[in-house]
């Protein structure tokens, strides 16, 4: 009798998941992701400006400074401009007071909010995350962030959306308090290069999953010389023992 109600009981509440659980999320074929892989310059520097003009209106980036778009292929000169363009709070001066000024490229991104609560007051009640780690915070990485901008869809029939919330198919629970971020021609890339929801999608997310490790290349490269310097000495100690025991009858 046991039996039969513990299969009665799961009969019943496996509709129920199958109903609520997160589709799975399509696998991205992303230049970075081999163990030689590396980033596309062309792609940073579009999801660099999809983040600036879009996602930065209510995300910050506290972990990068503009100096680290270096590695993005900017100039100098081109990331002296891009920080110009930002203002940091800066002091206290000679009066003991603080300031604001243009950032450098020496200050880190500023956040668009002073505190969490002037973020949360701004957005009914959520707390947009801090982008910097997020391709690493989350299961799926870079293939998440990607599904994410591309899962905003009509809610299924009997599920019902409170208020202030979106239904994004990828977004655990489905119910997501950021609206659709992403619209076609949204932004207008200096390559040419069309801007779909896609392509914003993938440009962004290439450039948040270097944002989350800006050292991916450098510690390849470090481990491709590392296993080559291995290599070479097995190779040395190999014959070595071979000469230092060749005479030594068995």
């Amino acid at each position: 009798m046991k039996k039969m109600t513990l299969v009665l009981f799961l009969v019943m509440i496996v509709p129920c998941h199958a109903d609520n659980a997160v589709p799975h999320l399509p696998k991205q074929n992303w230049s970075f992701n081999s163990a030689f892989g590396t980033f596309k310059r062309n792609e940073l520097q579009r999801g660099f400006q999809v983040y600036k003009e879009v996602c930065s209106a209510c995300h910050s980036l506290k972990r990068i400074r503009f100096r680290d778009l270096k590695s993005l292929g900017f100039k100098e000169s081109e990331i002296k401009t891009i920080a110009a363009g930002y203002e940091v709070k800066d002091g206290p001066n000679a009066e003991g007071e603080m300031f604001q000024r243009k950032a450098l490229p020496s200050d880190a991104i500023p956040s668009p909010y002073p505190n969490d609560n002037a973020a949360r007051a701004t957005n009914n009640g959520a707390l947009p995350p801090d982008l910097s780690l997020i391709v690493k915070a989350r299961e799926g990485g870079a293939d998440y962030v990607h599904a994410l901008m591309n899962g905003y869809i009509d809610p299924p029939a009997g599920i019902v959306i409170e208020g202030g919330r979106h239904y994004n198919q990828y977004f655990p629970g489905g119910q997501i308090s950021m609206a659709k971020p992403l619209t076609d021609g949204q932004v207008t890339y200096a390559d040419g290069t069309p801007a779909t929801v896609e392509q914003m999608s993938r440009d962004v997310s290439t450039f948040l999953a270097w944002a989350a490790e800006p050292e991916t290349e450098q510690r390849k490269q470090m481990g491709v010389k590392v296993m080559a310097y291995l290599l070479f000495m097995t190779v040395i100690f190999y014959f070595t023992m071979r000469r230092i025991w060749r005479d030594v009858k068995k």
